[in-house]
């Protein structure tokens, strides 16, 4: 039977929070830009959750005014709600270079919505997520506006504590859910699902209960839930998050708005949903690394990082700002790295006219330290390295790596630890 398990559930959210805080700049380390890998937008999430059976509100996406018209005709709601489609996070709020403030209009007038979206498509959106100009939005969705008599949260997610998938809920939906964990903890409710018998009838009924739903709409919301797993598990998800998970006064349970991370090593039997990916609003930086498997996020600083693994991504952004520089970048060749990425990665670093410094701190377990050394000595040489730079290496083969780099003859610093490699890289740009 699914309980309040204030503990963990709290736990697991608070990490997030935190994780969140860090991100954003609310502690002082450096501020990441959190990306998926695979970008869809909302039009798209939702189709795949209609196509499973998971209730959504009815809509039509449009890429010029005259097809918002129609879909707005075709609709036949009473009310219409107009989204400008971008990945960026708070549209309600935004600007666009047309004049016309917020990216979500509601209406009763099929006219109004043919008005509005000339006023979108075809210009930049800003929103605090975007970058300054904005991005330019290409499609928006026209969807039926249905009224909200109440919010919950509902979300299923791979958790490792637990190994294997988790349902967490609450009856206070439609706002921070972290925030929620931290402050009213016991409105949490998390439930273990055994990923080989699948959910049980109970768990979701428990759980619909935990949330709040009563009468007649415990069943839908149970219903919606079995679903929404079902979702979880055929498109390979790590996550999906329905926050509002909300009821109508006509007695629908509804999932508004959701966020779905997928597994990016399905993505050779999730082909159809992988093509979907929307690389339009990404950097061509961060396109051009994806092409070479590398994973590349862009900061506001002089000093390049090249590393291997997200969290060492992040360790070594943070010991640079901590030794009084500014993180460049951080680009993570992950584990299966050869030559040619280690390459095509300095490529992509030196023509950055910001990088005035390289630190490349590489711990090898599935590495070998040799494949970097030859790497970097090769990139050294072809494409004249003018930057200083800094390396750092350790684990697997690192003595003969170590060789290599000290008998190549270029200039290349070496460094003992993390906290070395970042002093000798912060020194280095404070010497020019």
């Amino acid at each position: 039977m699914a309980a309040p398990m204030a503990g963990q559930a709290g736990a697991v959210l608070r990490d997030l929070a935190l994780r969140s805080a860090r991100l954003h700049g609310q502690f002082p380390t450096v501020q990441l830009t959190p990306r998926r890998w695979l970008n869809l937008q909302e039009y798209q999430s939702k189709k795949i959750m209609a196509d499973h059976g998971v209730t959504v509100q009815r809509f039509f996406v449009a890429d010029s005014a005259n097809d918002a018209l129609e879909a707005a005709q075709r609709l036949k709601a009473k009310e219409i709600v107009l989204k400008a489609q971008i990945l960026a996070g708070g549209r309600g709020k935004g600007i666009f270079n047309s004049g016309l403030k917020g990216g979500v209009h509601l209406t009763k007038d099929p006219k109004t919505v043919e008005q509005l979206a000339k006023q979108m498509i075809g210009y930049n959106l800003s929103t605090k997520q975007t970058p300054k100009d904005g991005v330019t939005v290409k499609k928006v969705m026209v969807a039926e506006a249905l009224d909200i008599s109440r919010e919950t949260y509902f979300a299923i997610l791979m958790d490792r504590a637990c190994n294997g998938p988790v349902m967490v809920g609450s009856p206070q939906g439609g706002v921070d859910i972290e925030e929620v964990a931290v402050t009213s903890p016991e409105l949490i409710f998390k439930e273990e699902i055994d990923i080989f018998e699948g959910i049980k009838d109970h768990q979701a009924l428990q759980m619909a209960k935990n949330l709040g739903f009563q009468g007649p709409l415990q069943q839908k919301a149970a219903d919606q839930i079995k679903k929404l797993y079902n979702l979880f598990l055929k498109i390979d998800a790590t996550q999906v998050e329905v926050n509002p998970f909300g009821e109508t006064p006509e007695g629908q349970v509804v999932c508004f708005d959701a966020k779905i991370n997928f597994d990016d090593n399905a993505e050779f039997r999730q082909k159809e949903i992988f093509a979907m990916d929307d690389k339009s609003e990404s950097e061509p930086i961060e396109n051009e690394a994806a092409k070479y498997d590398l994973k590349y996020i862009g900061l506001d600083g002089n000093i390049a990082c090249f590393v291997n693994g997200a969290g060492l991504a992040m360790a070594t952004c943070d010991i640079i700002s901590l030794n009084g520089g500014k993180p460049a970048n951080f680009l993570d060749l992950g584990g299966g790295v050869k030559e040619a990425q280690v390459y095509q990665a300095f490529k992509l670093l030196t023509a950055d006219p910001k990088v005035e410094a390289i630190l490349v701190n590489i711990f090898g377990g599935i590495v070998n330290c040799a494949i970097i050394a030859n790497g970097i000595t090769k990139a050294c040489q072809e494409l004249e390295l003018k930057v200083p730079l800094v390396v750092r290496l350790e684990g697997t083969n690192v003595q003969e790596a170590q060789r290599i780099l000290s008998e190549s003859g270029l200039p290349i610093t070496s460094a003992n630890d993390l906290e070395d490699a970042a002093k000798k890289a912060v020194a280095s740009v404070a010497k020019k």
